[in-house]
């Protein structure tokens, strides 16, 4: 494991340093086609937003499954740099007042308190708008029905059944701390659906057969569940020099979680357990799934 984990981590390494110069370019101060200008500090916001740090883990998920299955590499990525456009606008919108209310994202300041509340609603919603874009664009040499089906998957993924409305879950569970099976669905919603698309995606991109995207998206499913899990563990255990968010929030606000439910021993055995069931989804691909399962262990393991 500790020679795969190296593999892993430059992989891992390297996948966002592609991913980062592909959104440099997809954020140019020059227009495309049928856009009429970029407003500077519109643009400048956008760039701020999805360049300021990050591991790249969920773009990192797309080029890896659509890998394993022989999927077209450039094309994976630009499905990737859309993904991290979604993630990066959704994390614009929850640092807004209105919603979290942070600061800090990264260890930097927050998109709203850089720029202005307004320039992050705006920033958020053209990072939305121009994932789609990317994907459909002629420049992602996909079939036509395989942009179809990602944009549809992220659609569903990002939207009203999945993150938007899990964030709108989250704000209620401020109010009314949700029992054990409605945290574990707006932990699917908020954070598990784009990991979930992230993995899947690489079976549309690679046109594989239906068991492929189904097992994919099983695995997906079981990594967004341990991302969030290790994420409520931190949020316990970790600081704000580590994190570069505050810390704490979700207790200070009463929000009810699987640990203050289970406890931190049931926590970090489920944890383990979602790993193992991740690693068993991938078992037939053996040892070509040796990165994907890397992955699993890293998101279970992390530290931020």
């Amino acid at each position: 494991m500790d020679a795969n984990r190296d593999t892993f981590e430059t992989r891992l390494k390297n996948n966002a340093h592609e991913i980062e110069a592909l959104l440099d370019l997809l954020l140019s101060p020059s227009s495309l086609s049928d856009e009429i200008a970029r407003p500077e500090t519109l643009r400048d916001a956008m760039h701020y937003a999805v360049l300021n740090g990050g591991k790249r883990l969920r773009p990192f998920l797309v080029v890896e499954s659509a890998a394993l299955l022989g999927g077209d590499a450039e094309a994976a990525l630009r499905v990737g740099a859309a993904l991290e456009c979604v993630h990066c606008y959704s994390l614009v919108h929850d640092d807004l007042p209105a919603m979290d209310d942070d600061d800090l994202r990264r260890g930097k300041p927050t998109v709203h308190i850089k720029f202005d509340e307004a320039t992050a609603i705006l920033a958020g919603d053209s990072l939305l708008t121009y994932a789609f874009d990317i994907i459909a664009a002629p420049e992602t040499t996909l079939p036509d029905t395989s942009k179809a089906s990602l944009v549809l998957a992220l659609a569903r993924a990002a939207g009203l059944g999945g993150m938007a409305g899990g964030q709108a879950l989250d704000l209620a569970a401020e109010n009314q701390a949700p029992d054990e099976a409605g945290i574990i669905r707006l932990q699917a919603m908020k954070t598990g659906a784009l990991i979930r698309f992230a993995c899947e995606a690489g079976a549309v991109i690679s046109a594989s057969p239906p068991e492929d995207r189904r097992r994919l998206r099983a695995f997906g499913e079981k990594i967004g569940l341990a991302f969030q899990l290790a994420d409520d563990i931190l949020d316990l255990t970790s600081d704000i020099a580590t994190m570069g968010k505050a810390t704490g929030k979700d207790a200070a606000r009463g929000k009810g979680t699987l640990i203050a439910l289970r406890g931190m021993e049931w926590a970090e055995a489920q944890l383990r357990e979602h790993v193992r069931d991740a690693e068993a989804l991938l078992a037939p691909y053996g040892p070509r799934a040796s990165i994907l399962t890397a992955a699993a262990h890293f998101i279970a393991d992390r530290k931020s």
